[in-house]
């Protein structure tokens, strides 16, 4: 028998197939019957691997958060494990801005992202953390990345000077911000997490003086 035009249908090719269809479309861009014309198979076929377009988009998200790395937790090292966590998080909504709402409401019964959450829990609090600051650093780690992923501060500004020129007299440069728009974020980023970090560490010093 020859090989088939078409190559077998699997859930992880779906899913890779849908992603590029959120990339460059957005969340509405992306229909079943539309992933079946990408795929070259019927619509019916689909289905034989996933109940709803809501259940693919969770498959995405484990991809996703596949590139998340959470090794970072060890020997009581909950600092290295924070950071790495972070950017690596950000790293991998970055390259998927579109996919952001969907990841922002939780990670529901998502494998891929049930396991990172257990592992940034469990590191802070083997490093010594209450469970309960864990939960709370957890939630706040999620907020910064979240927010940087989702928004840019510095392309939100418009590049015609004209627009700043005597009527905001603190903005003379704003029009500059959009063409530095990566190195800005990226900077603004860091500089969120590194304060973050550091208000922690005063907090875990506060923690380990009341045992």
């Amino acid at each position: 028998m020859g090989r088939p035009k078409t190559p077998l249908l699997s859930l992880a090719r779906m899913a890779s197939a849908a992603l590029d269809i959120v990339d460059s479309d957005g969340l509405d861009g992306l229909s079943m019957r539309r992933l079946a014309t990408v795929l070259g198979v019927q619509v019916a076929s689909l289905y034989n691997h996933v109940k709803n377009k809501d259940q693919l988009l969770h498959e995405i998200s484990n991809q996703i958060m596949a590139q998340v790395d959470v090794t970072g937790f060890h020997d009581g090292d909950w600092r290295t494990g924070v950071a790495t966590w972070a950017r690596s998080y950000r790293a991998a909504l970055r390259a998927h801005p579109n996919m952001v709402p969907f990841l922002a409401t939780g990670p529901a019964r998502r494998e891929t992202s049930l396991a990172r959450a257990d592992a940034v829990h469990g590191g802070l609090v083997a490093a010594g953390w209450p469970p309960r600051q864990a939960t709370l650093i957890g939630a706040s780690t999620k907020y910064l990345v979240i927010g940087a992923a989702m928004t840019s501060f510095a392309r939100g500004f418009d590049d015609d000077v004209q627009v700043y020129v005597d009527r905001y007299p603190h903005l003379g440069q704003a029009h500059k911000l959009r063409a530095h728009a990566d190195e800005i974020d990226d900077e603004a980023f860091e500089l969120a997490l590194l304060s973050f970090l550091d208000g922690l560490e005063r907090q875990f010093t506060e923690v380990r003086e009341a045992r």
